[in-house]
């Protein structure tokens, strides 16, 4: 049986991103969530209230000990927010992980605007993190900030999408719902491949809290059910459409989505 996830990120103690999302996430579409955590925050809808640090070493730990038990079928990366981190996750995935695909969420900021992601880490995530990527997801600002590049509409997405494969990834799939327009595009560059576009209706809401990391969790056990990379991608964005468009209206800032919309009130 395949759709085994090891989660490398951060924890959220509001319950709506990172691990917890993860999680949840990977476990409402069949899978199997692992996890390796690299930081502990305090947040809620409001914002990041603070951020605990996980010792690099009981990271490398956390690590070897799920892969050389239990092993994965899919790794998925989510906030590396220290250069060191980048180095212990890079030994370990070398050591324990080698060949299976990887998906990268390049966590920078948050959804209240904090920032994830140290400035001497920015450096080590492009050169070592980005080209071990199945498939990277940014959104809109973290694909600018990767690529010196600025998108200002849509039309600019595939020279972001170009220049991000020119890193070294596989894949990357650059999502349109930091901009204004009435349609969300999101579009998807596989090398030696056309591009694809995925587009959907804008919804209009604040309950937007960890979508990056649920569709970047969401496409990660797809791939690790054996999905083709564009398939996971059109499953994964389906998902957290739903998601969002049921999303419970918790809390009074960002609020978290409905993660277990696929699963029946019976069965929880």
């Amino acid at each position: 049986m395949r759709g085994r996830v090891l989660v490398i990120a951060g924890s959220d103690s509001g319950g709506g991103a990172g691990i917890q999302a993860d999680i949840k996430a990977i476990t409402a579409l069949g899978g199997f969530a692992m996890t390796a955590i690299t930081a502990l925050t305090a947040q809620n809808t409001r914002g990041v209230f603070g951020i605990h640090d996980v010792p690099v070493q009981f990271l490398s730990e956390q690590i070897e000990v799920v892969l050389s038990d239990l092993g994965a079928d899919c790794i998925k990366l989510g906030m590396l927010h220290r250069a060191d981190i980048i180095t212990a996750v890079c030994e370990g995935l070398d050591r324990f992980a080698p060949g299976i695909p990887v998906v990268v969420d390049p966590v920078m900021v948050a959804k209240g605007g904090a920032r994830l992601l140290e400035p001497a880490a920015q450096t080590a995530l492009t050169r070592d993190i980005v080209p071990r990527a199945t498939i990277l997801t940014p959104n809109l600002p973290e694909a600018e900030a990767l690529t010196g590049l600025s998108a200002p509409d849509a039309a600019h997405a595939h020279d972001l999408a170009q220049a991000l494969l020119g890193l070294g990834c596989y894949a990357a799939l650059v999502k349109g719902g930091h901009r204004e327009d009435a349609e969300v595009m999101d579009l998807l560059m596989e090398s030696g491949k056309s591009p694809i576009r995925f587009t959907s209706k804008r919804i209009d809401t604040r309950h937007t809290h960890g979508t990056g990391c649920t569709l970047a969790s969401a496409i990660a056990v797809g791939i690790a059910q054996g999905l083709p990379l564009d398939q996971a991608v059109a499953r994964a964005r389906a998902y957290v459409l739903e998601a969002i468009r049921t999303a419970p209206g918790f809390g009074a800032g960002h609020g978290p989505l409905n993660h277990t919309h696929t699963v029946k009130p019976s069965e929880l």
